[in-house]
């Protein structure tokens, strides 16, 4: 069997690959630049040939392109990934580590959180994250038997932290009488 012959990378494929993956999935500049990297990997993987060292010149080159036609906005995208993770349940610090993870800097982050903010009039918690996935899983006061509940404290407890929801708002959730006491007290 013949050794699979490396692909040339140039920077039209580049500008293809992320028009293509961007046709596919919103992104961060940052994530771009990882995802049009790796693409390059594969694509010559395995050749004599490697990968050119103007690489990197060209894909801040396409990326700087792609954010001055207004096709990649780290802004944009920070705003709508954290409306979205919130209304998914998310913690917030769930929601910071997944967009550091994605590129989003620290600046976009914040801007986006005071943004998001301004528009409801209320700081944003973890309080109703907390509140939709305690009764989503039936953890707590959502359990319907007395007995099993005071059985799986420990285990609600660790399911509240793995969602990454802080022990103060586990205990709150897990202490209250019953579920319409929790319902009721919307304040945090």
């Amino acid at each position: 069997m013949a050794a699979r012959r490396p692909k040339a990378v140039d920077p039209a494929w580049l500008e293809r690959a992320a028009l293509y993956y961007l046709e596919r999935y919103a992104s961060s500049a940052d994530n771009l630049r990882r995802v049009l990297q790796r693409k390059a990997k594969r694509r010559v993987f395995g050749g004599e040939e490697s990968i050119p060292d103007e690489l990197d010149a060209w894909i801040a080159a396409l990326l700087e392109k792609l954010i001055r036609l207004k096709l990649l906005n780290d802004q944009a995208y920070a705003e709508t990934r954290l409306r979205r993770q919130l209304a998914a349940g998310k913690s917030l610090g769930s929601i910071k580590r997944g967009m550091a993870a994605k590129g989003v800097g620290e600046t976009a982050l914040k801007n986006a959180f005071a943004r998001m903010e301004a528009e409801r009039e209320e700081p944003i918690s973890d309080w109703p994250a907390a509140l939709a996935y305690a009764r989503k899983r039936r953890l707590g006061p959502y359990r319907t038997d007395p007995e099993q509940r005071k059985a799986m404290r420990q285990k609600d407890m660790a399911a509240l932290a793995r969602r990454g929801f802080s022990q103060d708002v586990a205990r709150r959730i897990l202490a209250a009488e019953n579920a319409d006491a929790l319902e009721s007290s919307d304040d945090e």
